[in-house]
């Protein structure tokens, strides 16, 4: 079970983790406690992210959980999803006046600030822990999260390398959230 007093916890996905079609992961996660899942597969064209995409929104809407598009605003659209988070280099205000939720990645000071410019309503925070996602760049650790957090009103998620052990960590840096991946596809 992922949950952890005062933490919202979020999947995000990974389908090559997975061992089972991504669609059919979605009741285990919720199972798992979590309720809204990140659609974050990077290696997918436009048309192939919109029909895995497809998949999970009935598999999220059969289990009362949210999906966020991430990266594919026009799969959103056409899908009538109101949840989006964008790297922050293609995050627009527009998308963010567009959407009823549009988080970003941060990995600095001056990126928060980007992204609340641009009304950016959450921000990932990392990598946090160390990650086979960035081998070989050291993270960022709770410190650095702690004084994000401390520098905006902004629901902060911690993302890389998030286990549930390391959940209290998350929650005495003061995020809002975090974001978890190889546990929440393996389940």
């Amino acid at each position: 079970m992922f949950t952890f007093e005062g933490l919202e916890i979020i999947a995000v996905t990974a389908r090559h983790l997975c061992p089972r079609p991504l669609w059919k992961q979605i009741p285990r996660i919720r199972q798992a406690g979590i309720q809204r899942v990140i659609l974050r597969e990077k290696d997918l064209t436009a048309d192939a992210y919109t029909l895995l995409a497809e998949q999970v929104l009935r598999a999220c809407a059969d289990c009362g959980v949210t999906l966020v598009i991430h990266n594919f605003p026009d799969a959103a659209r056409r899908l009538g999803v109101q949840n989006l988070h964008m790297p922050l280099p293609l995050l627009t205000a527009d998308l963010c006046r567009e959407f009823d939720t549009a988080g970003t990645s941060v990995h600095s000071t001056e990126q928060l600030r980007q992204a609340e410019s641009l009304g950016a309503d959450s921000v990932t925070v990392g990598h946090i822990f160390a990650t086979n996602c960035k081998k070989g760049l050291p993270p960022k650790g709770t410190a650095f999260l702690s004084e994000i957090c401390r520098q905006t009103t902004l629901p902060v998620y911690a993302i890389g390398g998030i286990s549930t052990e390391k959940l209290p960590l998350i929650a005495e840096a003061g995020a809002a959230g975090a974001c978890i991946m190889s546990e929440a596809m393996r389940l």
